[in-house]
């Protein structure tokens, strides 16, 4: 069934598990991610990102995202990931996408608020919900994100007053947090800061989001849950497995990609299976 993000995150905020955000840019993807959502009864969040959309358009994604989610056995978000622009969120708005994140947090702080709060207002209008940030997410070299690297990552780190008032003032349904994490796989272990996640939670009333999830330890995750994070993003690691997976069925060149598909989702089913019990979100379908 198509839902949103206050359908899937406040109850998750409520009983202390997150829902994750699976990217998919291809059926093999998407197939392998609902399946996964349904074998264990999790609600899920399923969409790409303005990066990702190179590898697959946004219109041609909605093609089966949206089917696929209407038809799935238990709640799935379909979700515009790190939309940079107002042009584009409004696209994925009209496609019928549930949710957004409309990313102006690299702008100046009243820069941010005033185009988020904007979006905000036609998001809701749509009945569909929205995602800011702030603070900054850095990006780990190599990542699908982008190729910066913060040398000094703290520097960009979310204020929680600040938090407080920029959930106030743009009414975004969910917030994206800078406490060390950043996107694509980490190079060094990534250290992150538990008590600014506790403080933010207790500060703000809408769910924390975790970019970067990809590469963080079992005991960085679960640590991160219980201090306050509800949604957390996954794209790299269920990236990574698809083409392992590919590559051990890839034997000998008379394959055809008929018979790598399989292997495919078989891979991306199991790894967010891994992650949705981790994350302890599996079972909590029925409840929603």
């Amino acid at each position: 069934m198509l839902a949103n993000l206050n359908d899937v995150l406040l109850p998750a905020k409520s009983k202390k598990y997150a829902v994750g955000l699976f990217n998919a840019v291809n059926l093999e993807l998407a197939r392998g991610i609902i399946a996964a959502a349904e074998a264990t009864q999790s609600p899920v969040i399923i969409g790409t990102a303005e990066i990702l959309l190179p590898y697959g358009p946004l219109e041609e994604l909605s093609y089966f995202l949206l089917p696929m989610a209407k038809k799935a056995s238990v709640p799935v978000v379909v979700h515009l990931d790190h939309g940079l622009s107002k042009d584009l969120c409004l696209q994925a708005l009209e496609l019928g996408f549930s949710s957004i994140m409309y990313d102006c947090s690299t702008d100046p702080y009243e820069v941010n608020v005033e185009k988020v709060r904007e979006m905000a207002e036609i998001a809701h209008s749509y009945g569909a919900t929205i995602e800011g940030e702030l603070g900054h997410v850095g990006d780990n070299p190599d990542s699908a994100e982008g190729s910066s690297c913060l040398e000094d990552p703290s520097r960009y780190f979310t204020d929680p007053e600040i938090a407080k008032d920029y959930v106030e003032r743009t009414k975004v349904d969910a917030l994206a947090i800078a406490v060390g994490n950043a996107h694509g796989a980490y190079k060094l272990p990534p250290k992150l800061d538990f008590q600014r996640i506790r403080t933010i939670a207790n500060t703000v009333d809408v769910p924390l989001v975790l970019h970067g999830g990809s590469g963080l330890t079992d005991t960085d995750f679960r640590t991160a849950i219980q201090e306050g994070i509800s949604k957390v993003n996954i794209f790299t690691d269920i990236n990574v497995a698809a083409v392992r997976a590919e590559k051990e069925q890839f034997r000998s060149i008379d394959k055809g990609i008929t018979e790598l598909i399989p292997a495919a989702v078989e891979a991306v089913e199991q790894e967010c299976k891994k992650k949705m019990e981790l994350f302890s979100s599996c079972g909590h379908a029925q409840a929603q």
